[in-house]
């Protein structure tokens, strides 16, 4: 019964068996969700990559007095909507 080899037979008893267990209507969001889930693991398992070959200093030392633009992240996986950020400056004297 259990030999190892999933046949065609099996494998639409499995289908069909998901689809009145789920419905219809919830598989194409489950397989969204599922999708987008291994977008971003891939991204992070990139960017750890990434980050264990630069044996350089992330952030040059600066020589000038003016502050460094900050920038806000955006949500793993999400690379298109991080953006530069202009702080306000405290003129004030303390």
């Amino acid at each position: 019964m259990f030999g190892g080899k999933l046949g065609a037979p099996e494998i639409i008893l499995i289908l069909v068996v998901i689809i009145l267990l789920f419905g219809a209507k919830k598989l194409p969001d489950m397989a969204r969700s599922l999708g987008k889930s291994a977008r971003i693991l891939k991204s992070e398992a990139k960017a750890m990559k990434e980050d264990g070959k630069s044996s350089a200093p992330a952030d040059p030392p600066r020589t000038t007095d003016e502050p460094a633009q900050r920038v806000i992240q955006a949500a793993p996986g999400d690379v298109s909507s991080s953006r530069p950020v202009t702080e306000p400056t405290d003129t004030t004297k303390r």
